[in-house]
């Protein structure tokens, strides 16, 4: 699946990922490839992104790599949609 990751200054990520999870407002959820379409807002947490993803050098320092094929973003809030196995995050 596809997955974007969006801020108000820039795009952060896009690229293909195994999986993404989210920690949306009423708990945390995953989403897999061919996933049910969805829409939710995300309160403060960790987005997990599983998969073998190359961060751009620039923005290493506010992604972690927990493991070659397990990366994390802290956010504050924001807004994600599944659609036609597309992930769109918008965080600030």
């Amino acid at each position: 699946m596809y997955l974007e990751i969006v801020s108000p200054e820039k795009t952060l990520f896009n690229g293909d990922v195994q999986s993404v999870l989210v920690p949306g407002s009423d708990g945390s959820f995953q989403m897999l490839d061919n996933h049910a379409p969805i829409v939710s807002t995300l309160i403060k947490g960790t987005v997990k992104i599983l998969g073998d993803i190359n961060i751009p050098e620039e923005l290493k320092d506010i992604f972690s790599n927990v493991s070659s094929n397990e990366t994390h973003l802290s956010i504050v809030s924001g807004v994600v949609e599944m659609k036609e196995n597309k992930v769109i995050i918008l965080t600030d």
